[in-house]
């Protein structure tokens, strides 16, 4: 096989799969480990994919959706890299904390893995995170008012205007992208104001961002990435990346393969 007949090949399983490691590549293709992180660099400079720690992933386009928020039905759906980050995510709660929890997926993750050994009061825009909250004896739920999107999220002045007026001990948020150059992004202008009232009332903002978000651009950006003093990643974030988020003085925390 030619190599441009494999590199064909390896971007036909990219757009099927969505990524794909060296270790597949290698045994596909019969190619040394060394063969086939030349072959996805030469790819990724062409603009063709991203790589990762241990191979790449499909480029998302700028304008890219994001899945459905997260409901109880389909917990089960989500992917270890989520759930590793939110368990780590919710080991750095502590007793009498005050949160913010974010409504995507990785928010309502943390949810299904909260302790019940300890009083904590968290704040949510969601009204399917503080559904599932208030089952909970140990915590105290702030859902912020306004008017509901179709996800059961509020993101309008009305929440602004609540979130000014209350202070968190830590804020666990996520977005579309995040990247060192763009920093947090997202895909409607919306939103902006809210988020941007919720890392200003949190003493510790803490970024939830899998491989898949990882040195990517949305189409709008939230703020720089500095404005965050935690990033959660896993275990196949690109270590390139990482560095240049170490490098604007921001903690990177990446969680383990379970």
């Amino acid at each position: 096989m030619f190599i441009e007949e494999r590199h064909q090949a390896i971007l036909d399983l990219l757009e099927e799969k969505g990524s794909i490691t060296t270790a597949e590549i290698q045994e596909m293709f019969g190619v040394s480990y060394d063969s086939s992180k030349r072959d996805l660099r030469i790819l990724e400079e062409k603009g063709l994919l991203k790589r990762t720690h241990g191979g790449a992933i499909k480029l998302r386009q700028v304008a890219f959706s994001k899945p459905p928020k997260m409901t109880c039905k389909d917990i089960g759906e989500i992917k270890e890299n989520y759930l590793a980050i939110a368990k780590s995510a919710v080991s750095m709660i502590k007793n009498n904390d005050v949160i913010f929890i974010t409504s995507a997926s990785v928010g309502y993750l943390m949810t299904q893995n909260l302790p019940d050994d300890i009083k904590i009061r968290v704040v949510t825009n969601s009204i399917v995170i503080a559904e599932e909250l208030r089952k909970n004896d140990n915590i105290s739920v702030i859902m912020l008012g306004g008017e509901m999107d179709n996800k059961g999220n509020c993101y309008d002045a009305i929440a602004v205007e609540t979130i000014k007026r209350l202070r968190f001990d830590k804020c666990f948020l996520t977005s579309a992208c995040i990247s060192a150059s763009f920093g947090l992004s997202i895909q409607k202008s919306q939103a902006i104001s809210f988020w941007n009232a919720v890392i200003d009332s949190s003493k510790q903002a803490i970024g939830l961002y899998p491989t898949e978000k990882i040195g990517m651009d949305s189409i709008v950006s939230i703020c720089p990435a500095n404005r965050l003093n935690t990033l959660i990643t896993d275990w196949d974030a690109s270590e390139e990346d990482l560095c240049q988020f170490d490098d604007l003085g921001i903690e990177v925390v990446i969680v383990d393969k379970e």
